[in-house]
């Protein structure tokens, strides 16, 4: 039988979705499974690792079923995840010690602000901020608070990883990999060498025994073994985080080309090819997705805590809606030249300003407004954090980017994004795929599964075009706006600092 597929794991921050593709790239069968978080303090964001396990093989046999497909056809495994969450687990037994820490929790934050004396050298060799955001102390604390797990990975019984480095375990039976884009957000790797360092695995109290082999994204991350929905012996060949697979699934794989995902957070991207760029305004400095014949490949990028997360706000904790798709309508009811001004800041500010403990904080309230007011600034507060990331990054490229790439859930939105093009000042164009981040991780696969002869031949199979939303609004109402918004922000970041102190 032609193994003529290619099966994607993208397991995000709210659903489980298994997408099966041909090899011209095209999607032909689905099945997607939500994941539930809980919060069980201010601050505190967590999953049950058993219930992500659980869903890939329930969603797997879906997909294979709506597609038409048998597993015997799937040439390789590719998987893309939400980065940062972090997991640890018995080595032997695979069962976790504790619920997995989501890449939103914020309960670090005090360790973060001990440490903040190093974050020089910690961003000279990671890229990133010492922030709760990343894995390193999230790995601490649960060794630290959970009985007996200090001891237990000290004599190697336990293992630690992101949520590829779980998916991996379970689909191969036991090995131990992570791909560089997952490692690189962890503070525990030199974005330099691609390995663990000891310096930083000593500083954030992190026994590198723990830890993952680090490998490039399209390779062999070992085979299927011991599962009761697939055969033995299927590749997993393409393994990135969910921004990175996203940048890939865009076609931005050359220095300069931009990307922005509208998840749960937002995410922005510059290539930056082969360069590491430190940022000197707020950004991060990680790895691009490679080939194991690639030379390394780098980006910049700001990361937007709350973007989805606000409209399931809407829908879940207000519940002024039913379906996430209803916001766009609501919003459009607002006043457009209101004044009132939403900074979703429900977990932290993240790039440029890094501000953990900040929150969610709304300005200009009269007796006049209105929900649809709110539901309005809501997706303005998200445009226009993407906007301070734009200008972020311009200021660390020393030069404009000629467009941005959207994809993600509030891309589907044509009302979000005319706004997000006024607030720009540029054109935005919304990828044809609106969900870019499962078809990177497919094309990392066939890569890696030496499926195409080269990566030319594969990017050449993403579809070409998309919608370009032009801007309405001239320059002086973006002005007014990106004051009235830059006031917000700061009044927010003030009240929190004196909180925190």
């Amino acid at each position: 039988m032609a193994r003529d597929h290619l099966l994607v794991i993208d397991q995000g921050t709210t659903s489980t979705r298994v997408i099966v593709y041909d090899l011209r790239l095209k999607p032909v069968g689905q099945g997607q499974h939500e994941i539930p978080l809980t919060y069980p303090r201010s601050g505190w964001v967590e999953h049950d690792p058993r219930t992500i396990v659980a869903s890939v093989g329930a969603e797997v046999t879906t997909a294979l079923i709506n597609a038409r497909v048998r597993a015997e056809q799937i040439a390789a495994i590719g998987i893309t995840n939400q980065r940062e969450t972090t997991i640890v687990w018995d080595r032997a037994t695979g069962e976790p010690i504790a619920p997995a820490l989501v890449w939103q929790d914020r309960r670090t934050a005090d360790v973060c602000n001990r440490l903040r004396r190093k974050e020089g050298v910690v961003s000279r060799l990671t890229g990133l901020v010492i922030d709760p955001y990343f894995s390193a102390t999230k790995i601490a604390w649960l060794l630290d608070h959970v009985d007996g797990a200090r001891r237990k990975a000290e004599a190697g019984q336990l293992a630690a990883g992101t949520v590829d480095t779980l998916l991996i375990r379970h689909l191969t039976g036991g090995d131990h990999l992570t791909d560089v884009t997952n490692a690189s957000r962890t503070l525990l790797m030199e974005l330099a060498t691609d390995q663990w360092s000891d310096e930083l695995c000593e500083l954030f109290d992190v026994p590198k025994s723990l830890l993952a082999e680090i490998r490039p994204s399209a390779g062999d991350f070992g085979a299927t073994r011991g599962l009761d929905y697939l055969p033995d012996g299927i590749p997993i060949t393409g393994v990135a985080g969910d921004q990175q697979a996203s940048l890939m699934g865009q076609g931005c794989v050359s220095e300069g080309q931009a990307k922005c995902t509208y998840g749960t957070g937002a995410f922005l991207l510059a290539h930056t090819g082969a360069r590491i760029i430190p940022s000197t305004h707020g950004l991060l400095t990680t790895r691009a997705a490679t080939t194991r014949d690639e030379p390394p490949q780098y980006a910049l990028e700001g990361s937007v805590f709350i973007a989805g997360a606000a409209v399931q706000w809407f829908r879940d904790g207000l519940k002024v809606i039913h379906d996430a798709s209803e916001i766009g309508d609501l919003a459009m009811r607002g006043d457009p030249e209101g004044e009132v001004v939403f900074v979703p800041a429900f977990t932290g500010l993240g790039s440029p300003h890094w501000q953990p403990a900040a929150r969610g904080t709304l300005y200009g309230l009269t007796r006049a407004t209105t929900l649809a007011d709110i539901a309005r600034a809501a997706m303005e507060g998200v445009a226009f954090q993407v906007g301070d990331l734009i200008e972020a990054i311009e200021e660390d490229l020393s030069e404009p980017l000629a467009a941005l790439n959207v994809d993600g859930g509030m891309s589907r939105s044509d009302a979000f994004l005319g706004f997000q093009a006024d607030v720009l000042g540029r054109p935005v164009v919304r990828s044809p795929e609106t969900e870019s981040t499962a078809l990177g991780a497919a094309l990392l696969a066939g890569l890696g599964a030496g499926v195409w002869s080269d990566r030319a031949t594969a990017l050449a199979l993403l579809a070409s075009g998309g919608r370009t939303f032009e801007t309405a609004r001239g320059y002086l109402w973006r002005a007014k706006a990106l004051e009235r918004w830059r006031r917000a922000v700061e009044t927010t970041r003030g009240h929190y600092r004196l909180e925190a102190d």
